[in-house]
């Protein structure tokens, strides 16, 4: 293959850049909105954890059906962009929020954008990439995202800093990155030419799922048992605040994870394309099995920060391998849908995960909690080589 056609197309580049501005414009919000929700409109733990609950609870609704329109409608850039010009115009609303109601109205409009652009915009990345790169591609954009998740918290802190935390400004400047990333689509991303079907159903209908294929539904089966071994990253935080971190630098842990998780994306990307998925999927998931004993053993914060880069190289090593092997598995026509359906499942195992984790954190103590997700990594770590070796076998037969 001929170094121009290993080039990362420009359309991935500016999906990244995408992906980073508007992390930048979220971070910046997400990191201080439990502290506004509470200090300044009044509201309870509860009520934090309503409107975060809620809003996952919805992007992960609206992801699985926009994968499906995506490739009902042939197009994907009209709904990538819908979703990234939502998210951007959610962001004035928590600036000018003087009520719960209004936050949780802005944060919903947030998060159904989300939903709404990640499904489509991991299938565009397919369409633009030759298959001998994708995970160099998923990689990339990964690798930015994380910048952008790197660089908003920092913001935040340096802008409460200059503005003797003044919440609302630091709201208003956030939403500068998000618009940008609604400009780079407009100008910079081109969808190109799609390949056409006879098919004029929803892909919800049986035929049009079996088509998906059985590789398909075993990368499936193996994001589900590997996600169900990696709880939220809050419980982390809590770790954190549990062994002396305190309140104001807590968000320094989010940074170390999105740094490492930005340092290891890209190269682990390339070196899948180049060394197959599985081994480097299975070593990701040995990560989270030492991440997790880190954690449970920690009792200071340098073996809690220590833990959280742990946690970053564990998903530099997982996400976006994860998105190249969807990619590799399913019908092109079909990528909008196989996108929508693994992140609803993954997403569905992720707060079950949490939901375990919270039950054993209650009763038995913060230990208890990660040295069950170690467990459930070792018995993914056996499930997991076992199925990856048969969607290697049907991905190279």
């Amino acid at each position: 293959m001929d170094r121009q056609k290993q080039r990362i197309p420009l359309g991935v580049w500016a999906l990244g850049f995408v992906s980073l501005f508007m992390d930048i414009s979220s971070e910046m919000i997400h990191g201080l909105l439990p502290l506004f929700l509470v200090s300044v409109l009044g509201a309870n733990a509860l009520t934090v954890g309503l409107v975060e609950g809620l809003g996952e609870a919805l992007a992960l609704i609206v992801r699985l059906f926009s994968g499906v329109l995506s490739d009902y409608l042939k197009r994907r850039k009209l709904l990538v962009l819908g979703g990234y010009l939502l998210g951007a115009l959610s962001k004035p609303l928590f600036a000018v929020a003087n009520s719960v109601d209004l936050v949780l109205t802005a944060r919903l409009l947030d998060r159904t954008g989300k939903g709404i652009r990640g499904a489509p915009r991991d299938a565009l990345i397919a369409d633009l990439t030759p298959a001998s790169i994708r995970g160099a591609a998923y990689g990339l954009r990964q690798s930015l995202d994380s910048v952008g998740a790197v660089l908003g918290p920092a913001l935040a802190v340096g802008l409460m800093a200059l503005t003797a935390d003044n919440f609302r400004t630091v709201f208003w400047v956030a939403a500068i990155p998000g618009l940008l990333s609604v400009v780079i689509i407009v100008f910079f991303v081109k969808e190109p030419q799609r390949i056409e079907s006879k098919n004029t159903r929803l892909p919800f209908h049986i035929q049009e799922m079996r088509k998906l294929g059985s590789g398909f539904w075993l990368v499936v089966s193996v994001g589900l048992v590997f996600t169900l071994a990696r709880f939220s990253e809050a419980f982390m935080l809590l770790r954190a605040n549990e062994v002396g971190v305190t309140t104001e630098f807590v968000p320094v842990i989010l940074i170390i994870m999105s740094f490492t998780y930005a340092l290891g994306a890209y190269p682990a990307g390339m070196l899948s394309d180049k060394w197959g998925r599985s081994g480097l999927l299975l070593l990701g998931l040995a990560m989270l099995v030492i991440t997790h004993l880190v954690l449970a053993f920690s009792s200071n914060p340098t073996q809690v920060a220590i833990g959280a880069g742990l946690w970053g190289l564990h998903l530099a090593l997982t996400q976006g391998l994860f998105a190249a092997l969807v990619a590799d598995t399913c019908a092109p026509e079909l990528r909008g849908s196989a996108f929508g359906l693994f992140s609803f499942a993954t997403g569905i195992a992720i707060l079950l995960a949490s939901v375990i984790a919270g039950a054993l954190w209650d009763q038995f103590g913060s230990q208890a909690a990660f040295l069950s997700g170690a467990g459930f990594g070792v018995m993914a770590l056996i499930g997991g080589a076992l199925v990856l070796k048969r969607i290697h076998h049907q991905t190279h037969s």
